[in-house]
């Protein structure tokens, strides 16, 4: 018998695409998500979050939220920026900011979508992003960071389900570096924390794929209160 056939070699394409979703998914991307909490400080402050297991519930609750408002703006922009549909686009962060209660929050998510585009303009070079970096420049679009993404993501040709687990893993992450720097907390158990919380993205997208805007919610109201109370903060190591 001769030797065994030589496995098939991996498509070019799915591989950069891969790495295109890791390039724009690192928490190292800069962004600066790590200037922001999330509402972890005020939550540690105010003794929410005190434990792993406190922990562990809050980036839950981080993410589920992210999914249920976000997460759906996130999935028309990627749709939007497919058709060319601007209204959409338009539409899509304009609902975002109005669903923001808090100035810190909203702050976070134009800040990080303003620098998100920055890097897609000076990586990617689509005309698409560019002209979206003019809309937020002009004032014409808040420019926020899911409405980012999901352009981004699209201009990659990364599929929205992708572009949304990107999403979710970042807004895990942000809670998780923030407790690394905040409370007694090792590398080990945010992993673990990330491992569980990665397993329900899955149900998270089926959960919102068909969401109109409309159907956007962020009912968390301790997140809201506490997030309130940090602007006020004398003491804070974070901007949220």
């Amino acid at each position: 018998m001769g030797p065994a056939p030589a496995a098939p070699v991996a498509d070019g394409a799915a591989v950069t695409s891969a790495l295109r979703l890791l390039q724009f998914g690192d928490s190292m991307l800069p962004v600066g998500s790590f200037s922001f909490s999330s509402a972890l400080e005020p939550a540690i402050q105010a003794g929410v979050v005190h434990d792993t297991a406190t922990l562990r519930d809050f980036v839950r609750t981080t993410t589920h939220r992210a999914a249920t408002s976000d997460g759906i703006a996130l999935l028309q922009a990627h749709r939007a920026a497919r058709a060319g549909d601007d209204e959409l686009l338009l539409a899509a962060d304009r609902a975002v900011l109005a669903r923001k209660l808090n100035e810190e929050m909203r702050t976070q998510s134009t800040r990080m979508g303003k620098k998100l585009v920055e890097v897609g303009v000076t990586v990617i070079g689509s005309p698409l992003v560019a002209g979206w970096l003019d809309l937020i420049g002009q004032g014409t679009a808040p420019g926020t960071y899911p409405v980012a993404l999901g352009l981004v993501c699209a201009e990659l040709d990364l599929p929205e389900r992708e572009a949304f687990a990107v999403h979710q893993y970042g807004a895990a992450m942000t809670v998780l570096g923030a407790a690394l720097r905040l409370m007694r907390v090792d590398h080990l158990a945010t992993q673990q924390i990330l491992f569980e919380v990665n397993a329900r993205v899955g149900d998270d997208h089926a959960e919102v794929e068909r969401a109109a805007l409309t159907d956007m919610a962020t009912f968390a109201p301790m997140v809201d209160v506490l997030a309130a109370a940090h602007v006020r903060s004398h003491i804070r190591m974070f901007m949220n």
